[in-house]
């Protein structure tokens, strides 16, 4: 069981620190443990609880009402709230409850559900990203287990797989060409493979070669394919003092192709850019480029 402080509950929640402290006060509603330098630290089962509190006050229950609710009264509601209300905010709290519980079954459902409604790329772009950056933080700061990031990471990869695998492109003879990688040592693979799916979404072709790419191997497939552009994702390698000398050599050495970078090493870190290399920001930014 994951332990939070009231800053990560702020956090995923949208709930005030100050908010809960007086609801722990005032309706007894939350009863976080302490540290022996009383600190208030929070489980699962609290994260929970007032992730439900948050969406049915969101959906017009008072706090007064809802402190009267049991536990699977309260689950009762908020699922019923997920299921009728397909919009984007009341889904990611759907995701987030899922992945605490760990049920597959519900997090296939709800997914499943939203694609059938906005699509794919749209579930991904206003659901799926925004649900990662929420817990983002987490994960970094071990609020959020292994297990866990493993767990909805996978489910979402297979997700993506499924939808690159039932597109059907129609390749012209002047389609521009794209090579996707992801540097040595880096294995978060879901933005490169989301840009997998963009790209040829838009019928150009992709030559999609993975996580954790050693250069040499990059610098093969490159001069038997010479592309166009060339797409790769920096989140934790290489590290942050190695990502400008990184950004330059691949300039230098793939001179006559378009480069194209994301992730979180790079996204707002002032990357000084070379001619033909550009930082995308956003997907809206790789969705431009793919569609010319």
């Amino acid at each position: 069981m994951s332990n939070y402080s009231i800053r990560d509950l702020e956090q995923l929640s949208g709930i005030k620190a100050h908010t809960l402290r007086i609801w722990e006060q005032r309706y007894n509603i939350i009863s976080p443990k302490r540290t022996d330098t009383n600190i208030r630290t929070y489980n699962d089962v609290d994260l929970k609880l007032v992730l439900n509190i948050s969406l049915l006050k969101e959906h017009g229950f008072k706090i007064s009402e809802i402190s009267r609710m049991s536990l699977s009264e309260m689950a009762r509601e908020v699922i019923t709230i997920s299921d009728q209300k397909l919009n984007y905010p009341d889904q990611i709290h759907a995701l987030t409850l899922a992945m605490i519980d760990l049920d597959e079954d519900r997090f296939d459902k709800i997914i499943s559900t939203n694609i059938l409604q906005f699509g794919f790329e749209n579930t991904m772009v206003h659901i799926i990203y925004p649900f990662l950056s929420r817990i983002g933080t987490l994960w970094v700061t071990g609020s959020i287990g292994p297990a866990q990031e493993h767990f909805i990471s996978n489910l979402i990869r297979q997700k993506i797989i499924v939808a690159i695998d039932g597109q059907v492109t129609k390749q012209e003879p002047d389609t521009k060409k794209y090579l996707l990688f992801l540097p040595e040592g880096e294995l978060h693979e879901i933005g490169l493979l989301f840009a997998n799916y963009v790209i040829r979404a838009r019928q150009n072709k992709v030559i999609y070669l993975g996580q954790s790419l050693p250069f040499a191997e990059l610098e093969f497939v490159y001069d038997f394919h010479k592309p166009d552009y060339l797409f790769t994702a920096i989140t934790s390698s290489p590290s942050n003092h190695e990502v400008q000398p990184f950004v330059d050599k691949l300039a230098h050495r793939f001179s006559n192709s378009q480069l194209l970078f994301t992730g979180y090493q790079v996204v707002g870190q002032d990357i000084q850019t070379p001619p033909n290399v550009r930082i995308i920001n956003t997907v809206d930014d790789l969705i431009q480029i793919a569609d010319h």
